[in-house]
């Protein structure tokens, strides 16, 4: 494999702004040779030659036209550059890394020297790219972060600079482990849209994401169309009814994305608009309650139980409850729920024999797990992406 000859790094531009084109032009110049026209004896200026090589007719001052003196050749149709590299193929997708493959581009008027790669994280504005020899493999290790979502094009360059079309983009996402026992992340949720629309509210609906184990549920995100992308909710199932965004000078856009237990998440789903609104509604009031009992704690142990109340007027049918650690707390097992942990966060999704919530019903899960330096109790919880009373 060949060394990275060079790298750097730009910032995308976004639909509406200006791009700037460069044209280079050539200048061909002509010299005038004297030509004596039968009959005279006087020399007059020729005409430079015409395109093609076929000299041009020449006038003599006594009207007579000369024919050309050659006959029109076909015009040069080169330099050309490469075609574009085939088969773009990720063949390793890990934490730090992803690695390609490709197959050769086919040269044009002059040998292909190396390939370019250009890439950029998803709802991000910055764009990556690298300068290879003439290779058809690589590993790519700069600014490739954990469970996160990338696309590549590589494009052919010769000796001359003469740079190929680049191959379709291809896009992948990296795990959050490369050896915990699930490293493949769910499929990507298909077919956002937007349903109904109230004056303080949307709804969004997608198709479900398969995965190698099971999805744990979806996070849905708002995207502000450059760089800034704001989890809003998780949530089990496939739709979300949230508040209007208010009113910015960007663009408001939401995109969800599977998640497993593993903290594993897919590739993003299409992006879709929703109305906004003047000014942010206030807060919907809290319709559940959360319990957290600490039932039984060891030297780098303990037990604990968390209970969900709905203190709502509908049933609650499928819940997630989300919380942090605020100690250096880790969940070994649990019973009665899905429970995943990235970090701090911990996701705990349920059972099918606990799905549905009634009105003043509740639902209780617990774990077990290690500690070290603190195991103080978490202050906030949420159900299904709205905060709950704490008590």
């Amino acid at each position: 494999m060949a060394a990275v000859s060079s790298s750097s790094l730009l910032r995308r531009l976004r639909p509406g702004l200006p791009a700037a084109v460069v044209v280079s032009t050539a200048v061909l110049g002509a010299a005038l040779t004297a030509v004596p026209p039968a009959g005279a004896g006087a020399a007059y200026p020729a005409v430079a030659p015409a395109p093609g090589g076929a000299a041009a007719p020449v006038a003599d001052p006594t009207g007579t036209v000369s024919p050309p003196t050659s006959t029109p050749s076909t015009p040069s149709t080169t330099p050309f550059p490469p075609s574009p590299p085939t088969n773009l193929t990720a063949t390793q997708v890990r934490t730090t890394s992803v690695t390609l493959t490709w197959t050769a581009a086919t040269r044009g008027c002059c040998p292909v020297v190396g390939y370019d790669i250009t890439y950029y994280q998803a709802f991000d504005d910055v764009i990556y790219s690298l300068s290879l020899g003439d290779v058809t493999t690589t590993t790519i290790t700069n600014y490739i972060q954990p469970g996160r979502q990338y696309s590549f094009r590589v494009s052919a360059r010769d000796g001359d600079g003469r740079r190929s079309a680049a191959t379709d983009a291809l896009t992948v996402v990296t795990p959050v482990t490369d050896t915990g026992p699930d490293t493949t992340p769910p499929s990507a949720p298909q077919n956002l849209t937007v349903g109904e629309v109230t004056g303080s509210t949307a709804t969004l609906s997608w198709a479900p994401s398969t995965d190698n184990v099971g999805v744990l549920g979806y996070n849905v995100y708002r995207f502000d169309g450059w760089f800034t992308s704001t989890l809003v909710a998780t949530v089990p199932g496939t739709t979300y009814t949230g508040p209007l965004p208010p009113s910015t000078p960007l663009r408001t856009l939401y995109y969800v994305r599977a998640r497993d237990a593993a903290g594993n998440v897919s590739i993003a789903s299409n992006t879709v608009t929703v109305p906004t609104t003047s000014t942010p509604p206030p807060p919907p009031p809290s319709t559940c309650r959360v319990t957290y009992r600490n039932q039984s704690e060891w030297a780098g142990g303990f037990v604990a139980t968390v209970t969900v109340q709905n203190t709502g007027t509908a049933a609650v049918d499928g819940w997630i409850v989300t919380f942090g650690f605020p100690g250096d707390q880790q969940i070994t097992n649990a019973w009665n729920a899905t429970v995943g942990q990235v970090g701090a966060t911990v996701t705990a999704r349920n059972v099918d024999w606990n799905r549905v919530i009634a009105p003043d019903g509740s639902a209780t899960f617990g774990f077990q797990g290690r500690w070290g330096a603190s195991d103080a109790p978490p202050t906030g919880f949420s159900l299904n992406g709205a905060p709950c009373t704490v008590g």
